[in-house]
């Protein structure tokens, strides 16, 4: 790994992750309580024994930024570090606007990937769930002979529309690839025998396509032979189909746990799955653990409450009679008497407020960070730093599937989100998709 980067696109503006990302990048929305989608990635690297990192920047960017920076920091002997590109004015031949996708992302900074001493460059989403040894993905680059490798999963061709498909050969160089095929007909140009998956050790299940993960392994000078034409912006749609034709394309299979957390749906599955018993993607892996920033924060205080199938973050404050179920609450998180909480997603709060310091006078048309006594929160995710009153109903009951619910809360995949820093007053439920 002293001869390979790690390059880390978190640049998107997550559109579909909307309003999750109204104030954040995407990969700065938080996870599974105390997380925030970088720290997967940024795991999987420094657990690969991958140390030196650049994360490309673009939108609504500072959050991340100061995460970044108040956690991943290596000693001077390693020469690790994690370095956050921002998108930046330049005088350089390739131009002075934005990052116009993942490929020009990294055209406007590759002078820091083609440095001496630089052979390989990995390059990887900032918005996925997933653990991998990403020494062995390249290793099996290495020796291959690649010029490029692609991380592919097997998935059933019902799946293949949301996805980058490949067809290969015997010994798993790609041949054709196809960008979110959205008809049968589309598909069977990259369909696969699912004995060629069965012979290579996963076993395939009927499962007969090969789906881009995102996830790439370059030759350093390779990747800069194929971003030398401007036109190509994205890595799936431009620069993988060309590469196809002109280079050695391979592909590293893997059947691990991995989901693309691109719409507040996926979000909201993902979260809620890792409550299980088992879940299907382990956050106590000793072995490769997930990193995140460390809070010094108190030990939760639960008084009187019931707990099931949940997860519980640090420095949170539960009250007598509430009900927890298959919920994750995250960091100090402060849920009055009687409220009932039912699969849903709290992320918290970034500080503590003295309630006892505020006038009763302004409890009442501006209550304390949290949940007010006797509320009701199910199947929704509320973001940080609400200020939820109390008897407030957080229930899509007319079963949405998307719209707006005032100008604080939106109903995206039928799943009602509340903003960031909104303020829901004593006794506010939604009804037929509107506030009362």
């Amino acid at each position: 790994m002293k001869n390979a980067v790690a390059v880390v696109l978190g640049g998107g503006r997550g559109t579909r992750l909307q309003p999750l990302t109204k104030y954040r990048s995407k990969p700065a929305v938080p996870l599974a309580g105390k997380y925030r989608l970088i720290d997967i990635p940024l795991s999987n690297c420094i657990n690969s024994g991958l140390n030196r990192v650049y994360v490309l920047t673009q939108f609504l960017s500072v959050s991340l930024h100061r995460h970044i920076r108040g956690t991943y920091r290596f000693d001077i002997f390693s020469g690790g570090f994690v370095e956050i590109l921002a998108a930046q004015q330049t005088d350089s031949n390739h131009g002075t606007d934005w990052y116009q996708g993942t490929a020009d992302a990294v055209r406007k900074n590759l002078r820091y990937m083609t440095q001496p001493g630089i052979d390989y460059v990995v390059i990887l989403s900032g918005d996925q769930l997933y653990r991998m040894d990403l020494c062995a993905m390249l290793e099996a680059h290495i020796r291959s002979g690649a010029d490029a490798t692609i991380a592919t999963k097997p998935v059933h061709a019902s799946e293949a529309s949301a996805m980058g498909v490949m067809k290969v050969d015997h010994d798993g160089r790609v041949l054709g690839f196809v960008e979110k095929p959205k008809t049968a007909e589309a598909v069977d140009p990259v369909r696969m025998d699912p004995a060629w998956i069965d012979a290579r050790g996963i076993a395939s299940g009927g499962r007969d396509c090969l789906a881009n993960m995102g996830i790439y392994v370059f030759n350093a000078k390779v990747l800069a032979e194929l971003l030398a034409d401007e036109s190509h912006q994205d890595f799936g749609h431009q620069v993988f189909p060309h590469a196809i034709g002109t280079r050695n394309v391979m592909i590293h299979l893997f059947d691990g746990y991995w989901e693309d957390i691109g719409t507040i749906g996926s979000f909201y599955e993902a979260n809620l799955e890792l409550t299980r018993t088992n879940p299907p993607f382990a956050l106590s892996s000793a072995a490769a653990p997930i990193y995140t920033r460390p809070r010094f924060l108190p030990p939760s205080r639960i008084d009187g409450a019931s707990i099931t199938g949940s997860l519980i973050s640090d420095g949170c404050i539960i009250e007598p009679g509430a009900r927890i179920e298959n919920s994750v609450i995250g960091l100090r998180c402060r849920i009055g008497r009687d409220v009932t909480i039912r699969n849903s997603i709290l992320m918290g709060a970034d500080f503590y407020e003295e309630v006892d310091s505020l006038s009763s006078a302004r409890l009442a048309d501006h209550p304390p960070i949290g949940i007010g006594a006797g509320s009701v929160i199910e199947g929704a995710i509320v973001d940080k730093n609400c200020r939820i009153g109390q008897r407030v109903r957080i229930i899509n009951d007319a079963q949405v599937d998307d719209g707006m619910a005032g100008q604080l809360c939106a109903i995206r995949d039928g799943i009602l989100v509340v903003e960031k820093e909104a303020v829901l007053p004593t006794d506010w439920y939604v009804e037929s998709g509107q506030p009362r």
